[in-house]
């Protein structure tokens, strides 16, 4: 079964601008925040919980889990295309912020990450692979009036 082009991006957070940032288990040193393809069925909303639930074990509805109305087109990489219908080379991801309360300790799923880092906004944005990653984190900085 091929991916469906549409993602949902959750950026991790806390009041203070700690980032969770994620290193990807196929890809060393790719590192970004919960990503993942919708299911069939499914919205772009529905699948931001259950990927945060499935990358970290977090529940996104006990805290401040919020849509951001907003989504990126980008080309998906040419290593990662085999995963959807042949011609497909776009995807949409729309995206979403989870505000916790504070740094907290998360459980990875070991086939999709190795590691996991709480980090500075500004130094995930120079850390993370994606363009589209480093937007989410130029729209935290921006909802709370800084720059990166």
């Amino acid at each position: 079964m091929h991916k469906i082009p549409v993602s949902a991006l959750v950026l991790i957070h806390t009041a203070d601008l700690q980032v969770l940032i994620m290193e990807r288990a196929d890809k060393s040193g790719y590192w970004q925040s919960v990503t993942g393809s919708i299911e069939l069925g499914e919205t772009p909303y529905q699948a931001a919980i259950r990927e945060v639930k499935e990358e970290t074990g977090l529940d996104a509805l006990q805290f401040d889990f919020q849509d951001w109305q907003a989504s990126n087109v980008y080309e998906i990489y040419p290593h990662w295309r085999q995963r959807y219908a042949p011609g497909v080379v776009e995807n949409t991801e729309h995206l979403f912020g989870l505000m916790l309360p504070n740094t907290m300790p998360v459980q990875l799923a070991p086939d999709e990450h190795v590691q996991y880092q709480w980090v500075d906004w500004r130094e995930a944005a120079q850390r993370v692979f994606s363009w589209t990653n480093v937007d989410a984190l130029k729209r935290l900085g921006e909802k709370y009036q800084l720059s990166l």
